[in-house]
C-alpha cells in the first residue's frame, strides 16, 4: 500500500513537546498478503527513499516510530494489517557554498543560462550530495541567480536532470524569468527531446507511451507505471532514429516532466535504457548473450557506468523578447562511444 503523507503532527514517547525541529510524517498499512516475518527495521528502509537502514534503527530506537500505536524493537516482526506511523526529524541542510567547477555553458544572457550538464553530477545539494553539485558550480560562476522562495539550495534550478543523465538544463538569472520559465514547464509551453539507446525495436518508428507514474509498490526507491489515478498523468512521444542489432536509437519528446519519466516509460514496455542500472538496462536483454557480444556489452556497460540518456534540445519563448530560442547539445563521449561500437553490427536503419 502506498505512503500516506500526513500533516498530523504526533510526539513519540519520549520527543519532548517543545521540539521545534521540523519533522517529515509517514503512515501506512501492511497490505493483507504481506510475508509474515520480515523486520521493522528492514520494512520502513525498502519504503523511504534516502533512508538508511542504520538511521530507521536510530529512528526506532529513539520512539520516532509506533506500531498499531506502540513502540517496538527493530527486530519486530511485521504481520498484514499492522498500522506503522514514522515521524522522522529532518536535519537541517548544510550552507551551499561555491565551488570551483568546470561548467560547459552554451548560451548565457542577462536572464538565463544555458548549461550542458555532465552525466554523474547532481543538479542541487539534497541528502547525501551536499556539495560537488551543478548549484555549487553556478554559484562559484556567478553572483546573478533567481531565489524566489529563498530557496538556500536550489537557487536558479527550474527543472532537473537526473544525476546520471546528461544534457541541457536551463537556469534562471532573476526571479521573473524564474517564474516565466517555471510557468512553461507547468503549461506544456516548452520543447524537450532526449535521445535514448533502448534494448530491442519498438513496434512502430514513431509512437507515444502513456501510463500514470508513481513509487514502485515492492522499493519505494524505484518509480513504476501505476494504475489509472494511483500516480501522476505521464506522456512520453518517441520516434526511431537508427537501428542496431537488437538495440534502438531514439528521440523521445516529453509531454510531461515525472520522475525518471522516459526511463521508467521505455522499461514497462520491455525497452530498457541501455545501462540503466536501476530499471534493468545494465544487462543483455535481446540477442545472444555469449562470446563476443557478451564481452562487448560487459566492457560498455563497465565503461559507461550509467544510462545512455542525454538531454538533447530544449526550446521555449525567450521570457523576456518574447523571440523562440531553441539550443541543442552534442552527445556525450560515452555515449558516443556506445553509438560507434553498436553500429558496426547494425540491421538495416533510416535517418530522421
Amino acid at each position: 500500500m502506498p505512503l500516506i503523507y500526513s500533516n498530523q503532527r504526533f510526539f513519540p514517547m519520549n520527543e519532548p513537546q517543545n521540539d521545534d525541529r521540523e519533522f517529515k510524517e509517514y503512515h501506512f498499512t501492511v497490505p493483507d498478503g504481506h510475508t509474515s516475518g520480515i523486520r521493522l527495521d528492514k520494512y520502513i528502509a525498502s519504503f523511504i527513499q534516502n533512508v538508511s537502514r542504520t538511521k530507521v534503527q536510530k529512528a526506532i530506537k529513539g520512539g520516532y516510530v509506533t506500531v498499531n500505536g506502540e513502540v517496538e524493537k527493530s527486530s519486530y516482526n511485521m504481520e498484514p494489517g499492522d498500522q506503522i506511523d514514522i515521524h522522522l526529524p529532518i536535519p537541517k541542510p548544510p550552507e551551499t557554498k561555491p565551488e570551483k567547477m568546470e561548467l560547459d555553458i552554451v548560451y548565457e544572457d542577462d536572464d538565463l543560462i544555458i548549461v550542458n550538464k555532465k552525466a554523474g553530477r547532481v543538479v542541487h545539494p539534497a541528502y547525501g550530495n551536499w556539495t560537488g553539485t551543478l548549484v555549487n558550480g553556478l554559484m562559484w560562476y556567478t553572483d546573478e541567480l533567481s531565489d524566489p522562495d529563498s530557496d538556500t539550495v536550489r537557487p536558479g534550478i527550474v527543472h532537473r536532470l537526473d544525476k546520471d543523465t546528461s544534457g541541457i538544463l536551463v537556469v534562471a538569472k532573476n526571479d521573473e524569468t524564474h517564474r516565466r520559465l517555471s510557468e512553461y514547464f507547468r503549461t506544456k509551453d516548452i520543447e524537450r527531446t532526449y535521445w535514448a539507446i533502448i534494448w530491442g525495436t519498438p513496434d512502430k518508428k514513431e509512437g507515444t507511451i502513456t501510463g500514470d507514474i508513481g513509487r514502485n509498490r515492492s522499493d519505494r526507491k524505484k518509480m513504476a507505471v501505476v494504475p489509472d489515478g494511483k500516480g501522476k498523468h505521464a506522456v512520453t512521444h518517441y520516434r526511431v532514429l537508427e537501428y542496431f542489432d537488437h538495440l534502438t536509437l531514439v528521440e523521445a519528446r516529453l509531454e510531461t516532466g515525472r520522475t525518471h519519466q522516459i526511463r521508467v516509460h521505455f522499461a514497462h514496455e520491455h525497452h530498457w535504457v541501455f545501462g540503466d542500472r536501476k530499471y534493468g538496462g545494465d544487462s543483455v536483454r535481446y540477442g545472444p548473450n555469449t562470446g563476443s557480444r557478451r564481452q562487448m556489452f560487459n566492457n560498455l556497460f563497465k565503461s559507461l557506468q550509467r544510462q545512455c540518456l542525454h538531454a538533447k534540445t530544449l526550446g521555449f519563448e525567450h521570457p523576456t523578447t518574447g523571440e523562440m530560442v531553441e539550443f541543442d547539445s552534442e552527445l556525450p563521449d560515452d555515449f558516443a562511444h556506445v553509438l560507434d561500437m553498436l553500429r558496426p553490427n547494425c540491421q538495416p536503419s533510416f535517418s530522421h
